[in-house]
């Protein structure tokens, strides 16, 4: 399904090579096998790729030069030669900086020290991903979206929920009328009532939930734009987006489920989200949230015993 104003807003030039990493974390999920193999070994040796040809490269993965071309522009690279370029970046940047000391693989026996270390680690490289691959141009529109709309309703189930919720809670305090629907039914019948100057936002990690997509898809044949925050590019909720912002799509363990990696990556989004919006509105912004924080200031006051 599309709609004529839905452009694509994808940077211009390729991704630098800092990025190739988190571009292929974010999008290996839903390459073909054949393309996997190609990008899981850029990723794991870029020194020894960029050496290759596009023959060999194709000779090592078991694949054909046509599949490393198609898993080249996939990542964002005109062509083959481009991504030996980036790799080969790639390769020195890594050179000149240290390995991490920790893994974000978790063991059920692992001291609590060991944890808290793990996890930052962890964290840090979601973030990093997200920052990375962020497309700049699909937020500014986003931004200036929300910034305008009659109104925000936002969707979301499960952990996403909760950044749902946040979203909603930022922009209220900054003078915008913004909904978080976490109930289904609700959130589609409220769906019903968007027309064009509002906008929706749906906020999936796997980008496939039903409940999220359905009132999103009523959103967009109202009128409204919509916005899709996914960890799947290429996920069925984007059929529906004017503007989708991609977060990191980090490994999943039997003590660490997605929900976690997924929750961190969008709250930044949403955060940059919030930033962006409260620059553009500035003006109303700042007032608003004075009010809102001297309104809350007598319950920080300890009160005398």
């Amino acid at each position: 399904m599309t709609r004529d104003l839905k452009e694509s807003f994808s940077a211009d030039s390729p991704p630098a090579p800092a990025a190739l990493a988190a571009k292929v974390r974010t999008l290996a999920p839903s390459m073909t096998r054949s393309m996997q193999r190609v990008a899981e070994a850029v990723a794991g040796d870029p020194a020894g790729c960029a050496a290759l040809t596009v023959t060999g490269l194709a000779e090592l993965t078991g694949t054909s030069e046509a599949t490393v071309v198609r898993t080249a522009r996939l990542l964002g690279y005109p062509g083959y030669r481009d991504l030996r370029l980036a790799l080969a970046g790639l390769a020195a940047q890594q050179q000149s900086g240290r390995a991490p000391s920790v893994t974000a693989d978790i063991a059920v026996d692992d001291p609590i020290a060991d944890v808290v270390a793990k996890l930052a680690y962890d964290e840090q490289q979601t973030l990093a991903d997200t920052a990375a691959g962020l497309d700049t141009v699909q937020l500014g529109a986003a931004v200036a979206a929300i910034a305008t709309a009659r109104r925000i309703d936002i969707y979301g189930v499960g952990a996403s929920s909760l950044v749902g919720q946040d979203l909603a809670q930022k922009l209220a305090r900054i003078g915008l009328i913004a909904h978080s629907h976490t109930d289904p039914h609700l959130a589609v019948t409220n769906a019903v009532q968007l027309r064009s100057g509002d906008v929706a936002v749906a906020i999936t990690h796997s980008g496939s939930t039903v409940d999220v997509i359905e009132p999103l898809r009523v959103a967009f044949d109202r009128g409204a734009t919509t916005l899709a925050v996914t960890g799947r590019p290429d996920g069925p909720v984007t059929q529906y987006a004017d503007h989708v912002l991609t977060t990191s799509t980090a490994r999943e363990s039997e003590l660490r489920p997605a929900a976690m990696s997924s929750r961190t990556s969008q709250l930044l989004v949403i955060d940059c989200l919030f930033i962006g919006v409260a620059q553009r509105i500035y003006e109303t912004a700042a007032p608003a949230l004075a009010a809102s924080y001297e309104a809350l200031a007598h319950r920080h006051t300890p009160r005398p015993l």
